[in-house]
């Protein structure tokens, strides 16, 4: 089956201000509908939502080329879209159907898209960091020029195959950047309960480039991306982003009340403050990109481009349980 393009990443020239704004408002609305579809039972398993983090998905991968790779997460929805993965092949797998990207057998936490190259999501914390790097290597070694991005949270500052593959980088000049969304918790545990010194430090001792970025403004978290690509294409090595950003949502779509272990009011400073979207929006609104109308017609377009995708899916056919062990390999 043909992909559908996607017109959120169609027609407009990469990194421009409206098309980072209609990709960040195709993230806010896809996860949006994952919600429901939970909500409403009509979803198996559980989806980590990438609402609030817009910025940091659509920031880098549009400074990125259409061949150059990304790792992701289990939070990674936004990390496909923005890599230019089609909703609607995206919600199939959600729903476990056969036209989904892995045929409806990876689900939320593993979609892979190679042909824009998603190299996949991954439920293993800091699982994309060594794969990352391997195709940052094989681009080197074939003369590609291809750049990867590892996205990780976090949680995965504590996880060893990270720094092994940050040592192997710089020994050998890789064209891969880390970026790190801080998202504040690990789970339910605040960082900085599990984490010790300043995440920045890290890096820079193995002596990669590390910027710190304000991960809710797309425009800033793109200029630290570009210089990153940049620096790593020309064949400098590989670099370091720590995002500053929130998730507004729970750590799953199952993760109602939160109050126990982060504070209302803290979630109400970031949605009514620190919101991507409304501050991109704000923004090109003050610098005469665009006014209210156009604004909301980019929305309601995404609307009904997201609600095409979701019925797609649910109208999809289930795979053939006697293809179960196709495409096992462990």
């Amino acid at each position: 089956m043909a992909t559908a393009p996607n017109p959120a990443t169609t027609g407009v020239e990469a990194g421009t201000p409206l098309r980072m704004y209609r990709q960040m408002i195709a993230i806010r609305l896809f996860e949006e509908r994952v919600n429901d579809l939970y909500t409403r039972a009509l979803m198996p398993g559980l989806a980590h939502l990438y609402i609030g983090e817009e910025a940091v998905a659509v920031g880098i991968c549009e400074a990125l080329r259409a061949d150059d790779y990304i790792t992701s997460t289990h939070r990674g929805h936004g990390h496909c879209l923005a890599k230019g993965a089609a909703p609607h092949l995206m919600f199939a797998e959600l729903l476990g159907k056969e036209a989904g990207y892995c045929k409806g057998k990876g689900g939320s936490m593993h979609i892979a898209d190679p042909a824009t190259g998603n190299l996949g999501a991954n439920a293993i914390v800091g699982g994309g960091a060594a794969l990352a790097t391997g195709a940052a290597y094989a681009s080197k070694v074939l003369g590609q020029g291809r750049v990867a991005v590892c996205f990780f949270g976090e949680g995965a500052l504590g996880q060893g195959v990270l720094y092994e593959s940050m040592n192997l980088a710089q020994l050998w000049k890789l064209p891969v950047i880390y970026a790190c969304e801080n998202n504040l918790y690990n789970e339910y545990t605040h960082y900085s309960e599990t984490t010790a010194g300043d995440p920045v430090a890290r890096p820079a001792a193995f002596g990669l480039p590390a910027e710190t970025v304000d991960g809710q403004d797309v425009r800033a978290v793109h200029a630290a991306a570009s210089r990153m690509v940049e620096r790593a294409r020309r064949g400098d090595g590989p670099g370091f982003l720590l995002l500053n950003t929130y998730r507004f949502r729970g750590h799953h779509v199952g993760d109602i009340a939160r109050e126990y272990y982060r504070p209302k009011h803290e979630e109400q400073h970031w949605m009514a403050e620190r919101d991507p979207v409304a501050l991109h929006a704000a923004w090109l609104v003050s610098e005469g990109l665009a006014d209210q109308a156009m604004l909301d017609r980019i929305e309601k377009e995404v609307a009904a481009e997201m609600d095409a995708a979701v019925e797609f899916a649910q109208n999809a056919p289930y795979p053939d349980p006697q293809r179960v062990d196709e495409d096992v390999y462990a």
